[in-house]
């Protein structure tokens, strides 16, 4: 028979959950923010629970409301937090990553992207925009997905050992035939293969039309994956000679932020 107690933890424990399924929705569209509509239907929460615990997130200061638009966006609390968690780490990732990645950008014209891995998900934490008048906006920063989703997604994941892929695409899913119907597993496996043997991955965007990316994984001294960074563009910038130059760009800026890595490591 439950007690008070148990019945006391187990509500908290709910409460926690449901509460990080709003602060991962909103972190996912925090460019745009998010509508009370479509946070409690995504989060399958009820409209009064989802308003109830998005109000106390905002007088915590972890969301805030936009006065005009009504819509959620994550507070400066959670900006903190960030700070404050990348502060025990040697060096901080995306911030070795981000010149390399403008210096992408300006050599190419295109928009560039680092994701690195949160559990089963990709994240973009950081991106770079080039001079091409057309711009490709596949991921805003925040953005999680399934790791077998997108080009520096499955960039880390080509990265993988066999057994792990296995494991997370199997936990992936449901979830990934239930939002890209398109996707195809078949394919996911002959990309990782090509990716392996020439060094860097190809993936067609399947959100967006005539789009392309091309992706390289980031490794750490220890050959595991600690991101990638991609280029994604309208698919006639990525044919020939104009893809081999892309592919060589972004190999070189790796290569960089791999041996600034060794020398973090080294340091310590």
């Amino acid at each position: 028979m439950a007690t008070p107690d148990t019945r006391k933890d187990r509500t908290g424990t709910q409460a926690i959950q449901r509460c990080a399924a709003l602060l991962r929705l909103i972190t996912t569209f925090n460019r745009n923010g998010m509508r009370l509509v479509d946070l409690y239907s995504n989060a399958g929460l009820t409209r009064p629970t989802a308003h109830r615990l998005l109000q106390a997130l905002v007088a915590e200061g972890f969301v805030r409301q936009d006065d005009r638009s009504k819509r959620y966006f994550l507070g400066s609390l959670t900006y903190e937090m960030g700070v404050a968690a990348a502060a025990p780490y040697t060096y901080d990732l995306r911030d070795t990553c981000v010149p390399y990645l403008r210096q992408v950008a300006d050599a190419t014209g295109d928009t560039v992207f680092l994701t690195v891995r949160s559990g089963l998900d990709g994240v973009c934490i950081a991106r770079a925009e080039g001079a091409f008048p057309i711009k490709v906006f596949v991921l805003d920063v925040g953005r999680r997905r399934p790791l077998n989703i997108g080009g520096g997604a499955t960039a880390i994941l080509s990265a993988l050992p066999d057994d792990e892929i296995r494991r997370i695409c199997l936990a992936n899913k449901e979830r990934t035939e239930r939002d890209y119907p398109r996707y195809d597993w078949d394919e996911l496996q002959r990309r990782i293969t090509r990716a392996r043997e020439q060094g860097y991955l190809e993936n067609e965007v399947l959100e967006v039309e005539s789009v392309r990316s091309i992706a390289v994984p980031i490794l750490d001294p220890h050959g595991r994956p600690l991101g990638a960074v991609s280029i994604s563009a309208l698919s006639s910038r990525l044919r020939g000679q104009a893809l081999a130059d892309k592919v060589g760009e972004l190999q070189h800026a790796v290569r960089a932020i791999e041996a600034k890595l060794r020398e973090h490591v080294a340091e310590d």
